[in-house]
């Protein structure tokens, strides 16, 4: 089993394919197993790695609930990249990977060539107004998870509003997805959804940040996707080098739902950056 060692621990990861190097950062109920289909097709073009974040077997799961958050997942990307002597790669985020690839980018946008952020803003992340609700809503949840935690409780996660449009066009994918979340670890959840989704600031604190950033990007956005419209919106807005897709009849887990729509984006988003025609707007 690959590992390689970050800030302590151990990250599973995997890889395929020869090129520049393509990471993929999972969002809150995935792993790096979650973009077999984007390996399957960008790894004929590209070194595709993707790594289970800490608390998400079989990465090492901290039991001090202090070693998880923003700033462990930056240093954990930043530590792979270093691992792998890459001084610099495309990066494609899903919900909580895309918040730290964007984090990464803002400090260390040398170290990134196209950036995707896929399913980003959700919660309080983007939405000031939801503040201490949301962040409440978020510790309840995290409770919830150390004591229900089981195939119930999996069922009801998964079939949420924004991930059921998945079990509608895909039952097989839906119980595929729902089989790999029972292999999580319920106090690596917990934590990551504590002190990851928990703490981390507003986007929209970012804003003087995000407007300087020049790093090509691309934003994606399923529009059944409700809680990351608006903020796809406003990083829109911000970000100059930023171009805003929307996938239509499409919602949270738009890489499983979606994998050849997904895959075409990143896919053209990739060969612009590289030929120079994804210019920055004009102001």
């Amino acid at each position: 089993m690959p590992l390689l060692p970050a800030n302590g621990i151990q990250l599973h990861y995997i890889e395929k394919g020869e090129g520049e190097p393509l990471i993929f950062l999972h969002e809150l109920s995935g792993t790096a197993d979650s973009f077999a289909a984007q390996f399957r097709r960008l790894s004929r073009t590209y070194r595709c790695i993707a790594f289970n974040a800490r608390g998400y077997p079989p990465s090492d799961v901290p039991q001090d609930e202090s070693r998880y958050g923003v700033e462990f997942a930056v240093g954990d990307l930043e530590a792979l990249l270093d691992g792998f002597g890459i001084a610099k790669a495309h990066i494609v985020g899903l919900s909580m990977g895309a918040y730290t690839a964007l984090i990464f980018a803002l400090r260390h946008p040398e170290r990134i060539g196209g950036l995707v952020v896929a399913s980003s803003g959700n919660g309080s992340s983007a939405d000031p107004s939801k503040g201490e609700g949301f962040v409440r809503g978020v510790f309840a949840h995290a409770d919830r998870i150390l004591e229900r935690w089981g195939p119930d409780f999996i069922a009801e996660f998964g079939n949420s509003a924004n991930r059921r449009t998945l079990a509608v066009k895909d039952p097989k994918g839906h119980k595929r997805y729902l089989d790999g979340l029972k292999r999580a670890s319920p106090q690596g959840f917990a934590y990551t959804l504590r002190r990851v989704l928990g703490e981390r600031p507003s986007l929209y604190a970012m804003a003087a940040e995000l407007r300087a950033l020049t790093v090509p990007t691309l934003l994606i956005c399923g529009d059944e996707d409700e809680g990351c419209l608006e903020a796809n919106i406003f990083l829109k807005r911000s970000m100059p080098s930023a171009g805003l897709a929307i996938m239509p009849k499409t919602g949270h887990l738009m890489n499983l739902e979606e994998p050849a729509g997904f895959n075409r984006l990143v896919e053209d988003f990739l060969a612009a950056v590289a030929q120079d025609r994804w210019p920055r707007r004009a102001t």
